[in-house]
């Protein structure tokens, strides 16, 4: 317990209350789509809405750090505009039905009936990183760039935590996923070391699309997937990973990806 004369009395005061809501009984309410952020309930509800197999789809860049350390702040800018207003863009028009910017990355949340729509969301913006933004960023700086993506599914309870908005301030009440659909993600992205799409084989199983799983006709048709042993890795809740180094086919992908998106 802090003491009477550790911290000044309108500190103490915020963190009593906020220790009197953790008192309070919190309960979920299950429900079958991921919601809309409007009706996602706030810290006041004592409620927390809980969705089941949702998937997160983590895009991250690589050496993002070292790109902001070495290079004017306009060509930092413009690479971080390029690879995330990219990201944002593409995973909403594949259906995603949240998406959120976590520094140098981006998370997007799809419903369980769209398993095919994140896998062809995550592979075009692996082969957009291929076909442009690597070229482009190399054209601007010596920072050797890419991506880290990860998939994974599992139940994710959401709620808003934070500060009512103001007039004068609205970003200190966000939602809060509590899970490990997004951790999980995010843990399998860090084990590519670039232009690698690394998945939980829980969701890898979901996929029931040939065309997602194997090669087109350019060659022999080959089975695209790797397994990942990770049982020594207590960073994860599984076993086994799946990792995907190709992207769309130059010839075909537009095709595959359409078929492959019919599939749900």
């Amino acid at each position: 317990m802090i003491g009477k004369d550790q911290l000044p009395e309108n500190i103490k005061k915020i963190i009593n209350k906020q220790v009197e809501k953790f008192n309070i009984r919190v309960f979920t309410e299950e429900v079958d789509e991921i919601p809309n952020v409007d009706d996602i309930p706030g810290e006041g509800s004592a409620k927390w809405l809980k969705i089941k197999d949702v998937i997160c789809v983590f895009v991250d860049m690589k050496n993002s750090t070292k790109l902001s350390a070495s290079h004017h702040a306009g060509t930092t800018g413009r690479a971080y505009t390029l690879f995330t207003g990219t990201a944002v863009r593409l995973f909403k028009e594949f259906g995603a039905s949240y998406i959120d910017i976590k520094g140098d990355g981006v998370f997007a949340l799809f419903n369980s009936n769209r398993v095919h729509a994140a896998f062809a969301s995550a592979v075009t913006f692996k082969t957009f990183i291929k076909e442009e933004f690597t070229t482009k960023i190399a054209n601007k700086t010596d920072v050797d760039t890419g991506v880290h993506i990860g998939i994974h599914q599992a139940t994710l309870l959401v709620s808003k935590i934070g500060l009512r908005k103001s007039a004068s301030r609205g970003d200190m009440h966000n939602e809060v996923w509590a899970g490990k659909t997004v951790n999980m993600a995010s843990k399998l992205a860090s084990l590519s070391d670039s232009n690698e799409i690394h998945v939980s084989d829980k969701y890898h199983s979901k996929l029931r699309s040939r065309k997602a799983l194997y090669s087109c006709e350019c060659d022999d048709s080959v089975f695209l997937w790797e397994e990942v042993d990770i049982t020594n890795d207590d960073k994860f809740s599984f076993n086994k990973a799946m990792v995907l180094k190709s992207v769309w086919c130059k010839k075909h992908g537009a095709t595959y990806l359409t078929e492959i998106l019919d599939t749900d």
